[in-house]
Formats: C-alpha cells, structure tokens, sequence
C-alpha cells in the first residue's frame, strides 16, 4: 500500500518547492524529476560511474620512488 501526505509548496525565488517529509527522503544529493500526464515524479538519481567519481577525488601530491622495469624474461612456446 502506498502512503499518502498533504504537503505544502512554496516559492524558492523563481522556483516552485515542496520540501520532502522524512519518511520519503531519497538517498544521495540529486534527484530526477519529470511529468508524466499531471502527475509529477522523483526517484533518486542513478550512482555516478566510478570513472566520474574518481575524477572528483583531489590529486595525490605523493612522489613515488622510480621502479626498475627490466625487460621480461624470454618465453620459450
């Protein structure tokens, strides 16, 4: 059974708002929001992909010492 809640709107400025109840917070800091007929919907917003995740963690300031790469053993087939 789905829960209903009246809830109020209000203006942010320009923007229409509505503040979520706690017993509907959506994990993480975005949502998706879109209309389907006159109804509106919020779902929380898919994990980010590890490449653009890491891409947001800073730099390692760290030297790291030079590593022998000698050449690699022959292969007998």
């Amino acid at each position: 059974m789905n829960a209903f809640r009246h809830i109020k709107l209000f203006k942010n400025g320009r923007n229409q708002a509505v503040r979520i109840p706690r017993e509907f917070e959506l994990p993480g800091e975005d949502a998706i929001i879109w209309r389907e007929g006159d109804r509106l919907i919020i779902e929380a917003a898919p994990p980010k992909s590890l490449i653009a995740l890491l891409s947001e963690l800073p730099s390692i300031e760290e030297t790291f010492p030079d590593i022998e790469d000698a050449p690699p053993a022959p292969v007998s087939l």
